[in-house]
């Protein structure tokens, strides 16, 4: 595979960092930028792909509904990105049962190129202070668990996936995987 662009939109997420080191550990290009830039200055980037990175609050998100929204490029919402792709499309985003990070069983209800590799079951690191609790329009369930029905999703048409789980982080089987697998439709986009 050739070395891609990725860029990371920072969402004040503990683990921007981190993301950002894993897809350059997985030899990709890739710079982390704030979440207010100008449309035309991520374009200028040239990227391949954007990954949203996770973060607080949707309210700290600048104009991430934007990006989602305009740039036609393949975008992977990793936790708070997966809620922020959910709400720009309509999808419903709400406290979950059980916030804090804990070990996750996921379950791939439609492994896809995303999840490719991933199934039928994984063990992830993730969050659900807030999570994804209705699916929008013109999306497809990817993934669930016990305390979270839509665990990953994907648009039905545009190359745009989100993930409740931190792939990025050491606690996660098969993460590299998962960033791999958004490599490879970056590539192909």
């Amino acid at each position: 595979m050739r070395e891609l662009k990725i860029l990371v939109i920072n969402n004040y997420g503990q683990f921007c960092h981190l993301i950002h080191r894993s897809v350059r550990d997985l030899d990709m290009d890739t710079k982390i930028v704030a979440n207010t830039i100008p449309i035309d200055d991520i374009l200028d980037e040239e990227p391949d792909g954007l990954i949203l990175s996770g973060g607080p609050a949707l309210d700290r998100a600048g104009i991430c509904s934007e990006y989602i929204e305009s740039i036609d490029l393949p975008i992977l919402g990793i936790c708070l990105g997966h809620q922020l792709i959910a709400k720009t499309f309509g999808g419903g985003v709400g406290p979950g049962p059980s916030g804090g990070y804990a070990n996750i069983e996921i379950e791939i209800v439609d492994e896809d190129e995303i999840l490719k590799g991933l199934g039928p079951r994984t063990s992830v690191w993730a969050s659900h202070a807030d999570e994804v609790v209705s699916l929008p329009g013109d999306f497809i369930q990817l993934a669930r668990s016990n305390i979270c029905e839509y665990e990953a999703m994907r648009h039905v048409e545009r190359p745009i996936f989100g993930v409740q789980w931190h792939p990025e982080v050491a606690h996660t089987e098969k993460g590299e995987q998962l960033l791999t697998n958004f490599f490879e439709i970056c590539e192909k986009y």
